[in-house]
């Protein structure tokens, strides 16, 4: 295999790792009814007239599976990192405890859970459209190889290799989406 297929390999690789990364995140975004900092990920809260993220501000713990623990570093910015999560609508009720905020995180409606696991499958099916398309890319890719001179057989052995990764991270993606989906709809 040549310098150039071996290349286009590592970077597909590497790309496709990263939609899976970005997917892994995705899910942790999704509450599944135990309490995690990662549900307040994307809170902005207004800081000296600044709108930064919420882990910026304060200390987000969890001590238990029910409740979330929020410890502003500055303990006049209270009031406005409790306004930047009743903001976000995250179905959180934050509870002023003087130094700290409390958020109890109510348990999950079956309602509530079958819509989680659409946007769970949703998020899953943007992740393949992404493998997919880095799939084509790195076609693209290798056909052009073609055009500078590599033979016809390494190109296809390429392509093959490439649809074996794209096979891989595919799975992966599903079966993250098939953890995740038992997850949000075990009670």
């Amino acid at each position: 295999m040549t310098e150039e297929s071996q290349f286009i390999l590592d970077e597909t690789t590497e790309s496709m790792e990263g939609a899976v990364k970005h997917l892994e995140s995705e899910f942790q975004k999704i509450r599944a009814g135990k309490a995690s900092p990662m549900m307040l990920q994307g809170v902005k809260v207004e800081y000296y007239g600044t709108l930064v993220p919420i882990e910026q501000t304060a200390n987000i713990g969890t001590p238990d599976a029910r409740q979330i623990i929020v410890m502003p570093f500055d303990k006049s910015s209270i009031g406005a990192i409790d306004k930047a999560i009743q903001a976000a609508n995250l179905g959180f009720n934050p509870k002023n405890e003087g130094d700290f905020l409390r958020i109890l995180v109510p348990p999950l409606t079956e309602e509530r859970r079958k819509d989680l696991a659409k946007r769970a499958k949703t998020a899953a099916e943007e992740a393949k459209v992404g493998v997919r398309n880095i799939r084509r890319n790195s076609n693209d890719d290798a056909k052009k190889l073609e055009k500078e001179g590599v033979s016809e057989d390494e190109v296809k052995q390429l392509q093959d290799e490439i649809q074996k990764l794209t096979d891989k991270f595919v799975k992966k993606i599903d079966d993250l989406y098939e953890l995740k989906q038992k997850d949000i709809l075990t009670v």
